[in-house]
């Protein structure tokens, strides 16, 4: 299988150990601490009407979703640095662009938003501004649909690797 850029989370060595940290508990002591909690709140009694037993339940259903994120956030993971071109937006650069119509710049980091912990806000490659200005040139524009669904054209000013603070 051929993996494309898409499909790559690059993440820190530091962020990978945490999320994997963060897995191992989950799917370990985490989950025998909340079936423990649904067998508790199971002894009380009637179901229907138990609210700690509900209450376990929906914690276990939301853990249940973040092991299966966490899986495949790390399945689809590489460790280290992403290739990176001074001028060209992609994972791992810090990007300034100017939004059409406004003065105002907006400075950010193209990164997994598991790479929590940056001192500036961090953009997805995989959400529509990321996905739109991925692979553009200082200079150029790219257009994208916002979730209103009207278009915003943005102006790259800058991109630049990401150096941390």
């Amino acid at each position: 299988m051929t993996e494309t850029r898409d499909e790559v989370t690059w993440l820190t060595q530091e962020a990978y150990d945490r999320l994997k940290a963060e897995l191992d508990h989950l799917s370990g002591p985490g989950r025998i601490e909340i079936a423990k909690k649904i067998e508790a709140a199971r002894e009380e009694g009637d179901l229907r009407e138990n609210g700690g037993y509900h209450a376990a339940k929906e914690e276990q259903g939301k853990a249940e979703g973040r092991i299966r994120q966490l899986q495949h956030i790390l399945a689809n993971a590489r460790v280290g640095e992403p290739p990176r071109t001074d001028g060209v937006v992609g994972p791992g650069m810090t990007v300034t662009v100017r939004f059409d119509g406004d003065e105002d710049e907006v400075t950010f980091l193209l990164a997994s938003r598991e790479e929590s912990g940056s001192p500036i806000d961090v953009y997805s490659p995989r959400s529509p501004l990321g996905s739109a200005i991925s692979g553009k040139k200082v200079g150029e524009t790219a257009t994208y649909t916002l979730p209103n669904g009207r278009a915003a054209t943005v102006e790259i000013l800058e991109a630049v690797p990401y150096v941390g603070v």
